[in-house]
């Protein structure tokens, strides 16, 4: 899946979890829902791709296993030190990730390219690693599934607006908005 399917779908099951907890997203749980949609992606495939260090790049953040125990230590770690965190949001947008890596494979009938779930203790897929970023891009065709995940895309834009644009306003104050502000903090 594409990095915008998994912002979509992680962030449309964010928005009905809050929704099913009678809370409106938050703009720290949006952020944080969007990090960990793409968590696994950012770990592995760099690890795997640029410094081949991983097998492939759906191994050690795609595991069951992993994410298990990331999210079990950052939940311990939460509540050792009082800190509340918006670990739903993370897991929601890790988990999904996970799921939506083996929808593909399921909905084919291919049940053993869904093997990275539980790497290290099954062997990976056959899977083929592209010797960059760019060239993963490069090979992008507009597939079915592909559409699905730009519609998907749509409908996650539609539903963050309505929810009043969480966390749009945190991360647009990051950067100057123009260069006479800029100079202006000087």
């Amino acid at each position: 899946m594409w990095p915008w399917g998994h912002l979509a779908v992680g962030y449309l099951c964010y928005s009905l979890w809050c929704r099913y907890r009678n809370r409106p997203p938050s703009a720290l749980g949006a952020v944080t829902v969007a990090v960990g949609t793409q968590f696994p992606d950012l770990i592995d495939k760099p690890l795997a791709w640029t410094f081949a260090l991983l097998p492939t790049g759906r191994s050690l953040t795609h595991s069951v296993f992993t994410a298990g125990l990331l999210l079990a230590a950052l939940w311990v770690g939460a509540r050792r030190y009082d800190k509340r965190l918006p670990l739903g949001a993370f897991a929601i947008g890790y988990l999904s990730h996970l799921a939506m890596d083996a929808v593909k494979p399921v909905m084919n009938g291919n049940f053993g390219d869904t093997s990275f779930l539980l790497w290290p203790v099954l062997s990976q897929p056959a899977y083929s690693t592209p010797k960059s970023f760019l060239a993963h891009f490069a090979e992008f065709e507009p597939t079915p599934f592909v559409l699905l995940q730009f519609a998907l895309a749509g409908v996650a834009l539609v539903v963050w607006i309505l929810d009043g644009a969480p966390g749009f306003d945190e991360v647009r104050h990051l950067w100057p908005t123009t260069s006479r502000e800029h100079v202006g903090e000087r």
